[in-house]
């Protein structure tokens, strides 16, 4: 069967994003020549999952290629109904069974990319199986948070901790 993995960033105290879905904050660490496993992970996918606001937001930021590059099916979860591109569809049905569905079938892991509300509706029904948490060194103070309260309580595995010179930490986990 294959898994969901979470690959995301967040700062120290929690948030995914600052105020007004600002991912500014990212670029606290980035550095030339460095992906932070981001290219590794990303061949072990075929599949990704992203809420509609982060889709907009990258999109608008790097380009729809990002996400749809032709070699893999993209779910952006979304309220409206919108036409598909390419091989991205903009899914308005039910995330758990559209998960569900996609772990049965025969292929490469799958990947969620955000928000919020998509990872915390993912880790409500314990549908998460590896945790890939970047961990970025700056106290934001507000924003969107990675975790919301009201979820069920879940024990992980510690999978391995890798840090970086620019202060960034990666913490693995899996599910028990």
């Amino acid at each position: 069967m294959r898994k969901l993995s979470l690959f995301i960033a967040t700062s120290l105290d929690g948030y995914i994003a600052k105020p007004n879905d600002d991912l500014s904050f990212l670029k606290l660490v980035e550095k030339e020549g460095e992906d932070y496993g981001y290219k590794d992970f990303t061949e072990t996918i075929d599949t990704l999952i992203i809420g509609r606001r982060t889709y907009d937001y990258v999109v608008k930021e790097v380009g729809a290629s990002h996400y749809d590059n032709g070699e893999r099916n993209v779910y952006v979860i979304t309220r409206t109904k919108r036409p598909n591109l390419g091989k991205t569809t903009f899914y308005t049905g039910n995330l758990t069974e559209l998960v569900r569905q996609l772990k049965s079938k025969n292929g490469k892991n799958i990947y969620c990319d955000g928000g919020a509300e998509v990872i915390n509706e993912l880790l409500e029904h314990d549908l998460i199986d590896e945790l890939i948490i970047s961990v970025i060194p700056v106290l934001l103070g507000d924003g969107t948070r990675l975790f919301k309260d009201g979820r069920p309580e879940q024990l992980l595995e510690f999978v391995k901790v890798q840090t970086f010179d620019t202060g960034l930490i990666q913490l693995n986990y899996k599910r028990r």
